[in-house]
């Protein structure tokens, strides 16, 4: 990665360049975006943006690699992803201050960010296991079938802000192991991980040009979905983008997995621990700002829990201890651009204007009260609702932010009905002591993800990621073994040899005899 260079009084930026071919390549297109520390609001460097020559470069890259790498046993890859996973042990904490300097995520979500992502890697360094495939003796008098699952060949994954090592995760450590080559394009928002990514998997022996990193903004997504020689696409992002790349890649014949919006529930029966609730409720709202798609934002209080509950979220919402991200005490961060920043204000007087209750207003936080130099960041406060409806805005729409509303309903079937009818169905949640309310819920709720006192049920890497509706377009979910099944392809082979061939053409249809 490039280092900062100083002159006399005149700091110079240090720029975060592509990765190609197994090296860093100077962007050409002569376009930069600044990179932001979200806590101070100062910039600490350049980010270049590729076009669509730079695209094309990675590509034919990627498209060289890929025939050898192939044909590499998979033990052998294996072992690549087994070296990989040393390394990122060594440096998980490097790759967490990253997160923290140019997200604003506080260090110890970040360092639980890259665990989570470590456990792609070591689900992926099982995929000789993973890639076999099934044999059938005798089918028919003399032969024999099987099936293999055979790479893809070139795919890529379009990845957002919000987990700059995690969701990059999700997607090429399996791609790579089941032997294709990957282009990364990260957002130009926290690019260094990226690159300090590659470095790693070219330590660990990756061949070049095996992984690339395209940094960039549409001009490089537009590129990756046209070029005819990128098979697969991984995206994450907001439902709009989600469903136009998912349309975009379709009708230029890609494989296409687009994970999109959320507006995710957490559901208070009566009979749940309110302290457990309140936690639960606290941690996963405000939890890296609210800038997850697995955050809850919407609390759904069944009966008289919501008067019992409400006085409690108000005061641990004020309490947040919020300060820059490298501090460890820290429970929140800032606003990952002044651009968000904004944007979820901006919600927080739209819920107001339409009559929900206001209880806790985060537009009113102090930024100097966040630490030294932090009067510029991009900051607001944990931000709480409570009477809040279905026909809002603030109910209907991802405001991704530290904002938590909270809608009151009679019984489990009201709350059911609500969070049935939402046009998302990422993740959602239900905290009770009942096991049969436990049972019903799972059993009707549509949403893809679903915890039962548990408030972010992000599945572990064996299992996979995906919600329901518009929050994935597409028919596989991320990583686990639909991962592993996305980014290969089924080949089924049959086999006899002379000796069993009967002598005479056969018009008729092949059947087993």
């Amino acid at each position: 990665m490039n280092k900062p260079e100083h002159t006399i009084g005149n700091p110079v930026l240090p720029t975060l360049e592509h990765w190609i071919g197994g090296r860093l390549a100077p962007g050409q297109s002569g376009r930069r975006a600044d990179v932001f520390n979200p806590a101070t609001g100062s910039v600490t460097g350049k980010v270049a943006l590729a076009n669509a020559a730079e695209v094309a470069a990675a590509v034919a890259s990627a498209q060289k690699a890929f025939p050898a790498w192939a044909d590499t046993p998979p033990i052998r890859r294996a072992r690549v992803m087994f070296k990989f996973l040393e390394l990122l042990n060594k440096r998980r904490d490097d790759l967490a201050r990253a997160i923290t300097a140019e997200h604003g995520k506080v260090f110890t979500d970040a360092q639980g960010e890259v665990t989570r992502g470590i456990d792609i890697v070591e689900f992926a360094c099982g995929i000789p296991q993973l890639l076999k495939g099934d044999y059938t003796d005798q089918v028919s008098t003399g032969i024999d079938n099987w099936t293999i699952r055979q790479p893809l060949g070139v795919v890529a994954g379009i990845t957002p802000f919000n987990f700059p090592v995690m969701v990059p995760m999700w997607m090429y450590p399996v791609a790579i192991a089941a032997g294709n080559s990957f282009i990364l394009k990260p957002s130009p928002l926290d690019p260094s991980a990226s690159l300090m990514m590659a470095e790693l998997l070219k330590e660990a022996g990756l061949p070049d040009g095996v992984f690339n990193v395209v940094q960039g903004d549409k001009d490089a997504v537009d590129a990756l979905l046209e070029h005819p020689d990128v098979k697969a696409i991984s995206f994450v992002g907001s439902t709009a983008i989600a469903q136009k790349i998912y349309e975009t890649g379709a009708r230029h014949g890609k494989r296409v997995q687009a994970l999109g919006g959320a507006k995710n529930h957490m559901v208070v029966m009566p009979d749940a621990d309110l302290d457990q609730a309140v936690d639960a409720l606290i941690g996963s709202a405000f939890g890296s700002a609210g800038e997850r798609c697995m955050a809850i934002s919407l609390g759904v209080l069944v009966g008289d829990a919501a008067d019992k509950i409400m006085p409690l979220l108000a005061k641990r919402t004020q309490e947040l201890k919020i300060k820059n991200g490298a501090e460890l005490d820290a429970e929140m961060g800032p606003i990952v651009s002044s651009v968000a920043q904004q944007r979820i204000a901006g919600y927080v007087g739209t819920g107001e204007s339409e009559g929900a209750k206001l209880v806790v207003d985060g537009r009113k936080f102090q930024a100097a009260k966040a630490g030294a130099g932090c009067d510029n960041g991009f900051w607001i406060g944990g931000t709480l609702f409570d009477n809040v409806t279905p026909d809002m805005r603030i109910y209907k729409e991802e405001i991704f932010g530290p904002v938590l509303g909270c809608v009151r309903v009679k019984d489990l079937a009201a709350a059911v009905e609500l969070i049935n009818s939402h046009e998302y169905g990422n993740g959602v949640s239900c905290f009770t002591r009942d096991g049969n309310v436990a049972r019903e819920f799972s059993r009707r709720v549509q949403v893809g993800m679903v915890g039962i006192n548990v408030p972010i049920p992000v599945p572990m890497a064996w299992h996979g990621f995906g919600g329901w509706k518009k929050s994935l377009f597409g028919d596989m979910h991320a990583y686990g073994e639909e991962g592993v099944r996305f980014y290969t392809k089924q080949k089924s082979i049959m086999q006899r040899w002379p000796e069993s061939i009967g002598k005479g053409a056969e018009f008729a249809m092949p059947t087993a005899k």
